[in-house]
């Protein structure tokens, strides 16, 4: 079994703009106040709080949500190091262990040492246009170069390690972790990779008379990403559209940080959570 995690200053998070989840995150301080554990409440975009979390004040991140809120206690997590603990009142929750009514008992869990950190590969994405960086993001889920609202199909390029891989059109092309292989990559075709792989998964779009598998690289591999015509976007983590270039180019590698998540029980617990999902999608299907 990993190490055992037991955290010493939490602070519990929600979005300001879902009720039920700030109601719950305030009940969560509560319960661990009862618990004499000071734990701070705050909104995950509270600049103060956000400030606080960036300046190692935590040692660990409770945020109530779905995966989309988790998904951006990542993105302010990961440069500090700072672990996640999601409680899931979202639909999906891919990347959440704990359920609603499930937190107490695993609250207590936590500070019986009975957690552990799980690493989670987050990319690197940086836009050249000729020869100059433009800028660059850091993604947990994916990098997605596409159409955005245009209706046509983008011409692009994918090179991996500076060689020609292949061409595409298609509505676009996504470059996916292996968190992000459960959802947008999903979606779109793209296989389930396990959590701990440090690989990018490459999954095109709807492709029209191009390659339409998806393809694993090489652990430690860079992709290129170049569109080969003017209605391309590029998105991270479903982040606002910046609009491209022709032969601008999105060099996408592992990132130099990873996000952390606080998990319970043995590291299985990723395959059960996705056969619960799976199966819950399938409820509702004819047989």
């Amino acid at each position: 079994m990993p190490e055992p995690f037991i955290p010493k200053r939490p602070v519990v998070t929600a979005h300001q703009k879902l009720p039920e989840a700030v109601i719950e995150a305030e009940a969560m301080s509560a319960y661990l106040k009862s618990k004499g554990v000071d734990a701070p409440f705050g909104s995950i975009y509270d600049e103060d709080l956000r400030k606080r979390v960036r300046g190692g004040e935590f040692d660990v991140l409770i945020v109530a949500g779905g995966d989309g809120t988790v998904l951006r206690a990542g993105h302010l997590c990961a440069p500090s190091g700072v672990p996640i603990l999601g409680v899931n009142l979202g639909r999906l929750g891919f990347l959440i262990q704990v359920n609603r009514n499930e937190w107490r008992e695993y609250f207590d869990k936590l500070f019986n040492g009975e957690a552990w950190i799980e690493n989670r590969m987050m990319l690197r994405a940086e836009h050249f246009r000729a020869g100059e960086s433009l800028g660059e993001w850091r993604a947990l889920n994916e990098v997605v170069v596409g159409r955005g609202a245009n209706l046509r199909p983008v011409h692009l390029t994918a090179s991996v390690d500076g060689s020609l891989l292949t061409r595409y059109l298609a509505d676009g092309l996504i470059a996916s972790t292996p968190t992000g292989s459960t959802a947008y990559a999903l979606a779109a075709g793209g296989p389930i990779l396990p959590p701990k792989l440090r690989n990018i998964l490459l999954v095109p779009i709807a492709p029209h008379l191009s390659v339409d598998r998806a393809v694993v690289l090489a652990e430690g591999s860079t992709v290129s990403m170049t569109p080969k015509s003017e209605n391309a976007v590029l998105s991270v983590d479903g982040q606002a559209p910046i609009t491209l270039m022709e032969d601008d180019h999105i060099d996408v590698r592992a990132a130099d940080i990873n996000a952390q998540f606080v998990r319970f029980g043995d590291p299985g617990y990723f395959y059960r959570n996705l056969t619960a999902h799976m199966n819950e999608n399938s409820l509702g299907m004819p047989r």
